[in-house]
């Protein structure tokens, strides 16, 4: 296995991480598994104060910042609107905060003014491209919006220029000389391309799908075998289909804790999409990858200081 599990033009994914505090360098990340698929991202987390005091800190979980881009991902995706948070087993209540970023600049007040809603771009309707919390604004209060190049002025939709910055966040309690087991999921917004072929059988044309087909450190067998797969016809077309799509994770939001995570387990499920004939993943790890069962790949690493983010490509053959 060449640092890879076994295993077009499209949209990027939104790569997220895990959670992070202020630098604190008293609770050690003791344990963390991370399971990845792709329609699950969950990430377990032991977390241990040796200190001889309780500590209390703000934790969060960071979305990467985002702009109205409805033809690509829809605004919960882009927001990762059903994150979920459970402390000790138990869910608690996490706050939000949402900023309006305008270049460079923060705009946030200006809408609050108006009440609009920040982080769904007024509430935007992404059937209609309106925006409820704009459409209910007076002409004069409109081309006030306008005017400070917050909503499209070229159209009569309410298409927002703004991008969002947003955070979950609560405030945490590490009791003296305890462990603390928090857990944290979200569905992952996925990068998509149309098929393996553009990447494997015309790098001479366009080289650019071959390189973001490297970009998963595909082993030799899954290479060849995906090779097979799009140079054979199938009944009905030139070549068989072999589309995929990919999942990232920002590893590196761990090293906000005290390094090293000393015990971390890193597992990922195989897509078995419906109708396929195959279905493959790869990525590229610094170790080694067991399979542990048909659907699951796993690796661990004692004392893990992450040093580059995951990038998880899932491969179907039809």
């Amino acid at each position: 296995m060449s640092n890879a599990a076994v295993a077009d033009d499209g949209a990027a994914s939104i790569a997220a991480g895990g959670i992070v505090m202020t630098r604190e360098p008293r609770i050690t990340m003791a344990k963390e598994i991370l399971f990845i698929s792709v329609t699950k991202v969950k990430v377990d987390y032991d977390f241990r104060n040796d200190t001889d005091s309780d500590i209390t800190t703000e934790v969060a979980f960071p979305v990467p910042a985002y702009k109205l881009a409805w033809d690509e991902f829809s605004i919960r995706e882009q927001g990762f609107d059903d994150f979920r948070l459970e402390v000790q087993g138990m869910p608690v209540h996490f706050d939000i905060e949402a900023k309006a970023k305008l270049k460079g600049r923060d705009v946030s007040e200006t809408l609050r003014k108006y009440g609009i809603d920040i982080a769904t771009f007024g509430h935007f309707n992404e059937d209609t491209h309106y925006a409820r919390d704009v459409r209910r604004l007076s002409a004069t209060q409109r081309a006030a919006l306008v005017k400070a190049g917050l909503i499209d002025s070229e159209t009569d939709q309410d298409e927002a220029i703004w991008s969002v910055e947003k955070k979950y966040y609560w405030q945490q309690t590490f009791p003296a000389h305890s462990v603390v087991h928090i857990s944290h999921q979200y569905t992952p917004a996925l990068g998509d391309l149309n098929s393996v072929r553009y990447g494997l059988m015309q790098a001479k044309e366009d080289p650019s799908p071959a390189k973001q087909l490297d970009e998963f450190c595909l082993d030799p067998g899954l290479r060849s075998t995906l090779t097979r797969y799009v140079e054979k016809p199938s009944s009905d077309a030139a070549y068989s289909d072999a589309p995929y799509s990919w999942v990232d994770f920002i590893l590196t939001t761990a090293n906000t804790w005290k390094t090293p995570i000393e015990d971390f387990t890193l597992i990922i499920e195989r897509d078995r999409e419906k109708g396929a004939k195959q279905s493959f993943v790869s990525f590229c790890w610094d170790g080694p990858v067991t399979k542990t069962d048909a659907d699951h790949f796993s690796a661990h690493v004692d004392n893990f200081v992450p040093k580059q983010e995951l990038h998880i490509g899932f491969f179907s053959v039809y």
